[in-house]
This record gives structure tokens, sequence and C-alpha cells, in this order.
């Protein structure tokens, strides 16, 4: 495998955890913008983002094989928990 496929594969890789890391959080400003108004908005994209990826690596490690629906849902379900956490803990 030469250096651009690898690049490839990380990128293809990563991609569905960072673009859930920007999309969660993005959306729950649209349903909740009076209560996440204090929490800064790339806090929480930091934040989803590292917890995505170590989910998606988890998924990898645990099932053998990446893109398994088990990890898609476990990435879904960290990165609302991490919105959760971050900024609607006990105010909603």
């Amino acid at each position: 495998m030469g250096f651009l496929d690898l690049l490839n594969h990380l990128v293809n890789f990563v991609l569905p955890a960072l673009a859930m890391a920007v999309l969660v959080p993005s959306l729950a400003r649209l349903v909740w913008w009076r209560l996440l108004k204090p929490v800064a908005w790339w806090l929480q994209v930091r934040l989803a983002a590292a917890v995505n990826l170590a989910v998606w690596v988890a998924g990898l490690a645990l099932l053998g094989r990446d893109g398994a629906m088990y990890s898609y849902a476990a990435l879904v379900v960290a990165s609302a928990l991490t919105v959760w956490w971050t900024g609607l803990r006990g105010k909603a």
C-alpha cells in the first residue's frame, strides 16, 4: 500500500467521526439555542471529535472492521451525549 492509499484510508476512516462532531452540536444549537448560548460551539465540536474518534477506534478494535452498524450507532450516541454533557446537563 502506497502513501496515497494509506492517506485515503485514514481520511475515510476519520471522516464520519469528524462529520458527526460538527453536525450534532450545530443541529443541537438550532433546537436548544438559548440553553447552549453560554457554551462555545468549538468546545463542543472538539470534545465530540475526541469522543467520536475514541468510539470509532474502539468499534474497530471490538468488531474487527470499520463501518459496522453498531459502530455508527455508538457514534451517534456518543455525539449526542457529548453535547448533552457539555451544554444541556441539568438545564433541559
